[in-house]
């Protein structure tokens, strides 16, 4: 087995042991010849330099640093960049397909607790949770006649990404009782009739929907989205999740329409974030903020772990990679 490829993590310390237990790793162990020290810094350190002249194989994570092209002059062997997480955009330069290396995301993996996360907050939205919590806290439970029901309520999905297609197949069984609008540009009605959904400009979504589900990706065109001029369409009632990326949403302009009670948030990301201690969001009886923990989290981490593993499987017998993402998707992912 000495021809073995040489496989280098990077990756921040705190993440390594989850991502990799000992039954994973000797599993990667069995394919590839992986050096005992991970790259938990800086891809300048002088320990990195080493590691990075050895390296075939990059399986990278959480905190890795971005692979620009003075790393890439370090990683002369360098053939795949196989990623134990989801996005790649914010660690992987467009020089490294230039150089011809295979890159693989983890990101169908994460897609699963996001999918549930979302689906499980909006259950919570279509009941009114966070006003039915308030004022029973308070000392007021609600009659049976102010009770919130989801048969009927029509949810507004923004993109058509993995984890939004996710949410939408699950929206649209027979079971769930939901109407389910679609707003993004890329697709076309054909496949919206595929999907079960009807497709709307979002405008549209946002004067129609009782619940609208944020899933597009951080790009140039889709800074503040939501603006306070769309966030004023959405109907009396209605709630707004974010479980996609927080530069989507005015922040500013979500507060101050939160503040009237006019319509709920539940929001996993945020500009910036974290929020900063005693941001008014965080007072608002109306509005939820959760830490980003939408994506694997726990003991659902080894889940990426084991993706990135058969991912290097799948690369050291030259087969295609499952979760290979090119330079050209770096314009529509997250």
């Amino acid at each position: 087995m000495a021809d073995r490829p040489t496989a280098v993590l990077a990756m921040r310390a705190d993440v390594v042991d989850a991502v990799l237990p000992a039954d994973l790793r000797a599993r990667l162990e069995s394919c590839v010849r992986l050096r005992p020290e991970a790259i938990t810094g800086s891809f300048d350190e002088p320990s990195a330099r080493t590691a990075l002249s050895t390296a075939d194989l990059l399986i990278t994570g959480w905190g890795c640093p971005l692979i620009d092209p003075d790393t890439l002059a370090a990683a002369p062997r360098l053939g795949a960049v196989i990623h134990a997480a989801g996005s790649v955009k914010h660690h992987v330069h467009p020089a490294v397909w230039q150089r011809g290396i295979s890159v693989s995301s983890a990101a169908d993996a994460n897609a699963g607790p996001v999918i549930e996360f979302t689906l499980a907050t909006i259950v919570l939205a279509v009941r009114r949770t966070l006003g039915s919590a308030a004022r029973y806290a308070r000392g007021n439970s609600p009659g049976f006649g102010e009770r919130q029901g989801g048969d009927g309520a029509t949810i507004g999905v923004i993109g058509a990404s993995r984890i939004g297609r996710g949410v939408i197949a699950r929206l649209t069984t027979a079971s769930a009782g939901y109407r389910v609008l679609l707003a993004d540009p890329y697709v076309s009605e054909r496949t919206a009739t595929e999907l079960g959904v009807r497709l709307v400009d979002l405008d549209e979504l946002c004067r129609s929907s009782d619940i609208v589900t944020v899933h597009a990706p951080d790009l140039p065109e889709t800074h503040h989205l939501l603006d306070a001029r769309r966030l004023a369409l959405l109907r009396d009632g209605a709630a707004l999740i974010n479980t996609a990326r927080g530069r989507l949403i005015d922040t500013d302009a979500l507060a101050g329409a939160c503040s009237t009670g006019r319509i709920d948030a539940y929001l996993d990301v945020s500009e910036p974030e974290p929020l900063p201690k005693g941001h008014p969001l965080f007072d608002l009886p109306n509005v939820l903020v959760t830490p980003h923990i939408a994506g694997c989290q726990g003991s659902e981490v080894r889940r990426l772990g084991t993706y990135a593993v058969e991912e290097v499987e799948r690369w050291t017998r030259g087969e295609p990679l499952l979760g290979a993402v090119g330079a050209a998707d770096l314009e529509r992912i997250a």
